[in-house]
């Protein structure tokens, strides 16, 4: 009679020993579950990429409003009859290489 509890422990035992250490244990269920959260989050990511990327597209296949103002922002474009002009701000202004001293001191 012992030696069939003993072999039904042992066998109880090593059953034991796969669901909490061995392959598909608790710990590599866990584990498993976090890298699943990590790349849903990695993913709903990728999705939003992708959805600008497809209304960029729709944009500029559906017409020319988008393609000229890519072309502005990214080339510098200027339609025919439009003026450019170009504001810069007083800190980036030259200095000026013009003499200060009056008139009469300069020689010739």
């Amino acid at each position: 009679m012992k030696l069939v509890m003993l072999v039904l422990l042992l066998a109880l035992v090593s059953l034991q020993y796969d669901l909490w250490f061995g392959h598909g244990s608790w710990n590599d269920m866990i584990r498993l579950e976090n890298e699943v959260v990590k790349q849903n989050a990695s993913n709903e990511v990728l999705v939003q990429r992708n959805r600008a990327l497809t209304a960029e597209v729709k944009d500029l296949a559906e017409g020319k409003d988008a393609i000229n103002e890519m072309a502005r922002s990214k080339l510098g474009y200027i339609q025919n009859g439009e003026i450019f002009y170009r504001f810069t701000p007083p800190s980036t202004l030259p200095i000026s290489t013009e003499s200060t001293e009056p008139a009469s001191t300069l020689t010739r």
